[in-house]
């Protein structure tokens, strides 16, 4: 089915008569976004030869991500995609912005993601393609140290409220709501961990986060670029997340070396003590993969999508590699031992809920 009132918005980029198309939906992800790819024949000049729809939810100006909403009359997409292109960094073209029918049309970027281009790769290349990303990484945090006043960026932030429901949002799907309930002393050890944890994030440096700065949301293009996408979400944070997102991927299994020393070269580029901006990076770890493991089983029980229930266990073994690396998290991983059969190596992929 195609997306209501799709032809207009095509016309205001193509004008009447509209060329002949093919229409395409594309695989989607764990937003409530949908995406289409549309193919022109024989465009006029100056025209693309093909878009990505991108057709918005009712709640179009909601993040389902926590945390306090933004005032804002504004798509977050559409302002933080100006905010980007403002500062020089590379974000795909906005040809058509029709809010009322809820639809982009977009830039077409192909369909290689960074992801796609590591499984393509040797190992032996993927510090290469993992230095590029991190250099974007770095030229994005640089550019994007000073904001405009008034920007949704600066608007919204991880503060306590995001931080704690990140972790309960784990505690509810990632754990009881597959393992069972908690016992007193359980729970009690959660929580002293997740107190600990979110005071030292609060505590921490922060500037622009992405918020999903990983493998499916990078492009690769002509030549090893990258461009930038699903950053509708960016906001004030712990200036290691974006790095943690990118390193400690559920999409991708990354041996420790190669962690390191990308923490490593984001330190040198942004000019940060290697020893600070590590503790930092597994601190933020611990958090960020307990809440992406959550997330994976609530898309499955609530929005009925069991196809990130795969993601789990890698989220598992980063959330394991990352408390062993902070002394002092001990019990928290020995409460994870207890109640996750193979934490954190041997975890299995839950069942899915779905029939």
């Amino acid at each position: 089915m195609l997306p209501p009132n799709l032809h207009r918005a095509l016309t205001k980029l193509y004008e009447e008569p509209l060329p002949p198309i093919r229409v395409v939906k594309l695989r989607g992800d764990a937003s409530t976004r949908s995406y289409y790819r549309v193919s022109v024949e024989d465009p006029a000049s100056g025209c693309p030869q093909s878009v990505i729809v991108m057709q918005l939810p009712d709640d179009a100006l909601r993040s389902d991500e926590g945390g306090a909403q933004a005032n804002t009359h504004r798509l977050p997409f559409v302002e933080v995609a100006e905010l980007l292109e403002s500062k020089g960094l590379p974000v795909p073209r906005i040809y058509v912005e029709d809010l009322e029918d809820g639809i982009l049309l977009l830039e077409d970027l192909g369909d290689t993601t960074f992801e796609q281009g590591l499984r393509g790769a040797p190992s032996s290349d993927w510090e290469g393609l993992y230095a590029r990303a991190i250099d974007l990484l770095c030229d994005l945090h640089e550019r994007c140290a000073d904001l405009p006043e008034g920007s949704i960026v600066s608007r919204r932030r991880f503060d306590r409220g995001l931080l704690e429901w990140e972790l309960e949002h784990f505690r509810e799907w990632g754990l009881e709501a597959l393992w069972g309930p908690l016992d007193g002393e359980e729970s009690q050890t959660l929580s002293r961990a997740f107190t600990d944890i979110v005071l030292e994030i609060e505590a921490m440096p922060y500037g622009f986060v992405h918020r999903d700065y990983q493998s499916k949301n990078l492009m690769l293009g002509p030549g090893g670029t990258i461009t930038l996408i699903d950053f509708q979400d960016a906001l004030l944070g712990p200036r290691a997340y974006d790095l943690v997102a990118l390193l400690c991927d559920s999409y991708v299994s990354l041996g420790l070396e190669l962690q390191e020393s990308m923490i490593e070269r984001y330190a040198a580029v942004r000019r940060i003590d290697p020893v600070t901006l590590r503790r930092e990076f597994w601190l933020v770890a611990i958090h960020r993969k307990l809440k992406d493991a959550g997330r994976f089983i609530f898309i499955d029980r609530v929005r009925k999508n069991p196809d990130f229930l795969q993601w789990y266990p890698q989220s598992m073994a980063y959330a394991g590699r990352a408390a062993a690396q902070v002394p002092g998290f001990e019990p928290l991983a020995a409460v994870l031992g207890r109640k996750i059969p193979g934490f954190p190596d041997q975890v299995q992929k839950p069942s899915s809920e779905v029939e």
